[in-house]
């Protein structure tokens, strides 16, 4: 393990805290759990996006337009 310092906004260190106590567990580990799901969210993201890049793209103002004429918007 390395140490490190992290600052928290003070409402949000509170309710670690009260998470960790709560939930029989370290403010480390919960801090260590949200760190690993927020990069597998991100390598996932980045996994759909090779696996889609040779997609045809379309313009959003084109997406809206359809939408309008289809009058769902």
């Amino acid at each position: 393990m390395q140490r490190t310092t992290v600052y928290f906004a003070p409402k949000l260190y509170r309710a670690l805290k009260v998470k960790a106590a709560t939930t029989d567990r370290g403010f480390s580990e919960l801090v260590n759990e949200a760190v690993q799901l927020a990069l597998r969210e991100d390598a996932s993201d980045e996994a759909a996006y090779r696996r889609r890049a040779k997609e045809p793209s379309r313009a959003f103002a084109t997406v809206l337009r359809e939408l309008r004429s289809a009058r769902l918007i």
